[in-house]
């Protein structure tokens, strides 16, 4: 007896298929040869937002222009049949979610008859994960970005710099455009006030991005000043100390971000669409503002920019507060210092002098550097050299009081070692805590000589047109202000003609480099052609100052003859 056959279910139709197609919560579509829709199940119907009708013999860029389809993809798989994976994304009409959306593709080729009829796609939204993905990436960025910004912006004393780095530090990750703005320093160059109802900051850093680098500079350059009208986006955040987030869709947000209303058209033609400006505050005290900007295709600031910005803007106040304070003082300083070396004083008739004071840059404190010349009987005059220890406000103050002490104590004609001994007494009196060293001399034109004595300072180098330059050797005695004393006179010939160089070790000092050989340098110094001093202290800091560590204070003298204006060699 034969066994039965199984039941063989029938073939499944076509109505059950479309009552699969749709029941499913994916979005499926069927594609011609050409990538026209050929059916479009309901729940394709809602992520698009349209009725399958209007899907039908139109393409996806027809209906859906703002969607990224990998065309060329679905074309692959017309033309060799081998099923692809795709990922979409963009905007449709739905109005359940009109921002970015994302899909995840599954398309296959469909056959008829051994002729190839078009494409089935398979659609799945996984908009929801996607933007978590994204917004872990975005934190992660940002978390990032607060890490590394503790080793990039504040890499110097120089509020300038800072500033600088600040406004590139942002660009292009949080913004397209990024100024930073602060108010006018205390010391320095005055600036004149604003009109009434005017906010004036200076530009201390900017940056862009490269296309948009080139139009913002007609906005201002760093270092120079920009008017704010009262009731913007910058007077705002800097009246209450909060960050103020501005998207500018209309022509009145964006009148109202502007400097001026000039600037709206300007800012429409650069695609500026987008502001964030958060404070920059320290010590409960605001130093400026950061002012981000996008433009563009980049999009609107959400508040995760805004927390981010507001957390650099903190870290970054902490470095502006430090630079603009030392600033302050290294403006005070260098204007104390330059005071007190500029002080006017009578020429002496029969000598010439030239002196020059270098501060080794913005980047570095003002030191205790000095020289002076004072005149003394018998048409003798005392040439003085030196240098307290240590930078800063407290240094030229401490210069101040030894430069006052040795005009005072010089008055008694004494030899320059005598004066170096109650200089030190009288440093130790005052409590003066920096100790400095010093180089006296007093020329005698009569007598052709020099009597030299040194507190710890450098030899003086003589120099003559004939012979060449000579470095004087000189016992050195220990620094003023260490109370032991011990110090000596010499006399060195110093005829008609001889140029007496004086000097800091900010000029020979190098770290890489013992200092006798530094030292031993000068031997090689000429006088320039035509013999000026002016000349000479040229060419000396053009050879020596150019990669000094530290201040550098010069002075270069020589004995005047008879008739005005000329030295006892006739020139």
């Amino acid at each position: 007896m034969c066994a039965e056959a199984p039941d063989v279910p029938p073939p499944v139709g076509l109505e059950w298929l479309e009552s699969l197609f749709r029941g499913t919560p994916a979005g499926i579509c069927v594609l011609d040869t050409e990538l026209r829709h050929l059916y479009v199940n309901p729940a394709l119907e809602r992520m698009n937002g349209i009725p399958a009708a209007e899907h039908l013999g139109r393409t996806v860029a027809d209906i859906l222009p703002e969607l990224n389809v990998p065309t060329d993809i679905l074309r692959g798989v017309l033309a060799d049949g081998r099923a692809r994976e795709v990922a979409a994304s963009g905007r449709t009409r739905s109005s359940d979610d009109p921002g970015l959306r994302f899909w995840q593709c599954a398309c296959h080729r469909v056959e008829q008859d051994g002729q190839v009829r078009g494409l089935v796609v398979v659609i799945l939204e996984v908009t929801a994960p996607r933007r978590r993905n994204l917004e872990y990436e975005r934190v992660s960025r940002h978390l990032s970005m607060l890490d590394t910004a503790a080793t990039l912006i504040g890499t110097t004393l120089d509020m300038n710099t800072t500033c600088g780095e600040l406004a590139e530090f942002v660009v292009p990750e949080l913004a397209d455009v990024a100024s930073v703005e602060v108010f006018a320093p205390e010391i320095g160059q005055s600036v004149r006030p604003p009109p009434a109802g005017v906010v004036r900051l200076r530009r201390a850093g900017m940056a862009a991005v490269p296309a948009l680098a080139e139009a913002v500079r007609q906005f201002g350059e760093p270092g120079q000043y920009a008017d704010y009208q009262d009731g913007g986006t910058i007077p705002r955040c800097l009246e209450t100390n909060q960050p103020v987030l501005q998207n500018l869709s209309t022509d009145a947000e964006l009148s109202a971000s502007a400097p001026s209303s000039e600037r709206v058209a300007v800012y429409r033609a650069l695609g500026f669409h987008s502001t964030c400006v958060v404070p920059l505050t320290s010590r409960g005290r605001p130093l400026g503002c950061l002012a981000l900007v996008r433009a563009g295709d980049s999009p609107a600031f959400t508040e995760q920019d805004v927390v981010v910005a507001r957390e650099l803007a903190v870290r970054a106040a902490v470095d502006l507060d430090h630079a603009r304070r030392y600033t302050r003082e290294h403006g005070i300083a260098l204007e104390l210092q330059r005071a007190l070396l500029s002080e006017p004083r009578k020429p002496h008739p029969h000598i010439e002098v030239a002196t020059r004071y270098l501060p080794v840059g913005q980047g570095a404190e003002v030191g205790g550097d000095w020289f002076d010349v004072v005149p003394l009987s018998d048409a003798r005059h005392l040439k003085v050299m030196g240098d307290v220890m240590g930078h800063g406000v407290d240094a030229a103050v401490a210069m101040s009081h030894y430069r006052s002490m040795v005009r005072l104590l010089a008055q008694d004609d004494e030899p320059p070692h005598r004066i170096l001994e109650r200089l030190d007494l009288m440093v130790e009196k005052a409590g003066i805590d920096r100790a400095a060293t010093c180089l006296l001399a007093v020329v005698d034109r009569f007598r052709g000589e020099c009597l030299v004595a040194s507190a710890g300072h450098l030899p003086p180098v003589f120099i003559d047109r004939g012979a060449g330059a000579v470095i004087a050797d000189i016992p050195v005695g220990p620094p003023l202000g260490t109370g032991l004393g011990g110090y000596e006179t010499v006399s060195l010939p110093c005829g008609p003609g001889t140029v007496l160089f004086m000097y800091t070790d900010g000029l020979v000092e190098r770290r890489d480099e013992d200092i006798d050989v530094s030292v031993g340098r000068l031997a090689s110094l000429r006088l320039p052609v035509g013999g000026t001093l002016e000349g000479l202290l040229d060419e000396v800091l053009d050879r020596f100052g150019r990669d000094a560590t530290d201040d550098i204070a010069v002075l270069a003298s020589r004995i005047r003859s008879g008739r005005k204006g000329e030295t006892e060699t006739g020139e």
